[in-house]
């Protein structure tokens, strides 16, 4: 056997971080402005370049701005070039997700307490911006503002830190996904619901712990941000709660019903409250309240 046959060892590769994000900008003056002046980020780089070859690409500068901890923010502005009609307005938009294929690209800056995400709110609001509300996640809270092309700026903290649990989880909620997008293509369909996902994950966890499959039940990850599900499900008479290694299972014979205030949850959590899976058919899912009944229903 020859040395190239041997399979080769490749070193353990990791990454450092984000060196830069960057996107297009039609708007030089107000881009420099907001992020320079309003978010006194410094300016530390600029690329000026005749085109980068092809003779469709335009001459064009790449600037920088220092985020923290060795990142930037960067920008392509075309010389010449014309925002696409479909990018025009967006700047005047409020910070809300209305369109959440263009809004799912954005720039998301950590900050270490929520004090100073206080403090950023005001001073971005004291710049003129429209600045949204604090907004909680799982694992995070963030305030959010647009750039004069309309990109979403966000700014965040983190709640707790993520651990095993968080990415066990995770592992299996893309495992449920993959099957069920192959089930939806199998049958020439799209998967469109997030229940079918749950459904697929609750089985999983149905096979992984040993439980009958039966019945109306809830997968709850053992994780600060859903505990007020499992307190509110144990203080009821008709369900049972079993603790499994890592998640907490809520069981019911009958439909049960929850308030998104008796649980006291942020509409951002609310929606992905059944995140962990669930066995049974979703009845009812909107802003204030849930109904979930067993299949045979």
């Amino acid at each position: 056997m020859s040395a190239r046959d041997l399979p080769q060892v490749l070193p353990r590769l990791s990454l450092n971080g984000v060196d830069h994000t960057a996107r297009p900008t039609w708007k030089l003056r107000e881009t420099i402005e907001f992020y320079r002046d309003k978010l006194g980020l410094p300016l530390v780089h600029v690329i000026s370049a005749r085109g980068w070859g092809p003779a469709t690409h335009p001459d064009f500068l790449h600037f920088f701005f220092d985020s923290g901890n060795g990142s930037t923010i960067a920008f392509f502005y075309y010389l010449g070039s014309d925002m696409p009609t479909t990018l025009q307005g967006r700047d005047t938009r409020p910070p809300l997700p209305d369109d959440h294929v263009f809004d799912a690209t954005h720039t998301a800056w950590l900050v270490d307490s929520a004090e100073e995400l206080r403090a950023w709110k005001q001073r971005l609001e004291a710049q003129g911006l429209n600045v949204s509300i604090e907004t909680r996640h799982e694992v995070i809270e963030s305030i959010y503002v647009r750039d004069p092309n309309g990109y979403f700026v966000e700014f965040t903290r983190k709640l707790r830190p993520l651990d095993q649990l968080d990415a066990d989880d995770a592992a299996l909620t893309l495992e449920a996904a993959l099957a069920a997008e192959d089930t939806a293509r199998g049958k020439g369909e799209r998967l469109l619901t997030v229940d079918d996902i749950w459904s697929g994950k609750a089985a999983l966890l149905d096979k992984t712990h040993g439980q009958c499959g039966k019945g109306l039940g809830i997968y709850v990850p053992q994780l600060d941000e859903f505990q007020s599900l499992v307190r509110d499900a144990a203080s009821r008479s008709g369900c049972r709660i079993t603790a499994l290694d890592g998640y907490d299972l809520i069981e019911a014979d009958a439909p049960i019903e929850f308030s998104r205030k008796a649980l006291g949850l942020k509409p951002a959590v609310w929606y992905g409250l059944f995140t962990g899976g669930v066995r049974g058919r979703i009845d009812v899912f909107d802003r204030d309240k849930v109904i979930v009944v067993p299949l045979s229903e």
